[in-house]
């Protein structure tokens, strides 16, 4: 049965450009063109809003892909499901899995490490603490690396889903479980959101070395200037004779904003839910 290897294998440097370059080897994965049912089109704003204007910069071009549409084992019915095939995904970071459910339904869902061809995954309250498997907070043990977590209850899974992340169950109370997040904050989650056992695949993608510029172009995304490499007109960093510090209290952006200690979250009525803040990362 074939595994997921996610190993990294180096370049040998026959080129200026492959100097250094590495990428992760997507040994067991499958070759065949995705389920044709389960992928639709989509239109790559590439950073620019509905008037085409540029609203998030350093994005356009990249190559042609379609989108996988991205399920969990919950939102499928008629378990267990049977592991088809692993696969690789252009629009995230994670590997996906094909399963296949009692009635013959197809759906992808994220794959996590050390997931196999052939495996049997469940959900629901009794299901086995095994990789893959879906579980209520409520019915996991302590202890226990999951992701793909709901953060409402019966809504969709959006957090921990990015390559080789994992949150940990610490504890249970009445309501909530406490999770640790990968940033090591540590979040009440209401006992009735579900998660999958595992950490998600791929867990050597941010060891990888870009080596060159056309790679990050394939990804869509463009280059940037540093902004003290400019003039002092075009940034607030800009200007001075060779090389200078930022000469400011704090860096900000070209249009004079903080760019470093300003909170960003947009949902002030999930702090309640905040146990323990993420760590700073120190300068």
């Amino acid at each position: 049965m074939a595994k997921i290897k996610s190993q990294l294998k180096k370049i040998k440097p026959t080129t200026s450009g492959q100097r250094g370059m590495s990428f992760v080897l997507r040994n067991g994965l499958s070759k065949e063109k995705p389920i044709k049912s389960l992928t639709t089109g989509f239109k790559r704003h590439v950073g620019r809003d509905e008037a085409g204007h540029v609203s998030i910069r350093h994005k356009g071009g990249g190559a042609k892909r379609k989108y996988r549409i991205i399920s969990t084992i919950t939102q499928c019915t008629d378990g267990p499901f049977e592991v088809l095939r692993l696969e690789y995904d252009p629009n995230r970071t994670a590997f996906i899995a094909l399963i296949q459910n009692q009635a013959g339904r197809k759906s992808y869902i994220i794959a996590p490490d050390g997931i196999k061809i052939g495996d049997k995954l469940e959900y629901g309250q009794e299901a086995p603490i095994v990789c893959g498997c879906r579980l209520p907070l409520s019915s996991i043990p302590t202890g226990v690396q999951v992701h793909n977590i709901d953060i409402v209850p019966f809504g969709k899974a959006k957090m921990v889903r990015s390559a080789g992340t994992s949150a940990v169950v610490i504890a249970h109370e009445e309501k909530y479980s406490l999770l640790r997040l990968p940033s090591s904050e540590i979040r009440k989650f209401d006992n009735r959101c579900e998660a999958s056992i595992g950490v998600v695949s791929n867990i050597a993608h941010n060891t990888e070395t870009i080596g060159k510029a056309g790679r990050q172009r394939h990804k869509g995304i463009r280059p940037h200037v540093r902004g003290k490499a400019m003039a002092p007109n075009a940034h607030p960093h800009g200007g001075g004779e060779g090389v200078n510090p930022i000469g400011l209290k704090a860096p900000k952006t070209p249009w004079g904003k903080k760019a470093i200690g300003v909170k960003t979250r947009r949902r002030p009525d999930h702090g309640n839910m905040i146990v323990t803040p993420r760590k700073k990362k120190r300068k």
